[in-house]
């Protein structure tokens, strides 16, 4: 089969198959005499993998990793949990900031029950103010929330 039907029947974007490729992520397939790729259902297979790896947030480190140790089914899988194990943690991480971040956003949400004038809006005032360091009381009153890093390098570490 060509690129757009193993596109069509894994519902990857064709771009991204060949990235996925041009990454070694993808078995380079066969070529046909007119040099078109050929895939087969092995690709299929390892397009339907990448993908669960991705919905599951795993890096394309990560992924190429675990398709190595797919690849050789004798090896021990001490190596697999120890990744996962770690993107449990940074996950984990992740979910923090965010909870940190939705209690800083609610305390600027706070400081603006009701419309008014730009000028006298508590929101604007809040985001016009700098931002604590790392270590010190939030501004807004998040204290808990916002103690042992600033809201701007948790917004970086989620990006």
């Amino acid at each position: 089969m060509q690129i757009g039907k193993l596109a069509q029947q894994t519902g990857v974007a064709v771009e991204t198959l060949r990235y996925y490729e041009q990454e070694g992520l993808l078995a380079k397939p066969e070529r046909t005499a007119a040099n078109f790729r050929i895939y087969t259902s092995e690709h299929i297979e390892q397009v339907a993998f990448i993908r669960q790896c991705r919905l599951l947030d795993l890096s394309l480190a990560e992924i190429r990793v675990l398709l190595g140790y797919k690849a050789t089914p004798e090896q021990a899988c001490g190596a697999v949990n120890r990744l996962l194990d770690q993107h449990i943690v940074d996950v984990q991480e992740r979910i923090q900031g965010l909870q940190a971040l939705e209690t800083h956003l609610l305390r600027l949400r706070e400081r603006c029950p009701q419309e008014q004038a730009a000028t006298e809006c508590g929101i604007l005032q809040g985001l016009s103010q700098p931002l604590s360091e790392p270590g010190a009381p939030c501004q807004l009153g998040c204290e808990q929330a916002c103690a042992g890093q600033s809201v701007s390098s948790q917004a970086v570490r989620l990006k």
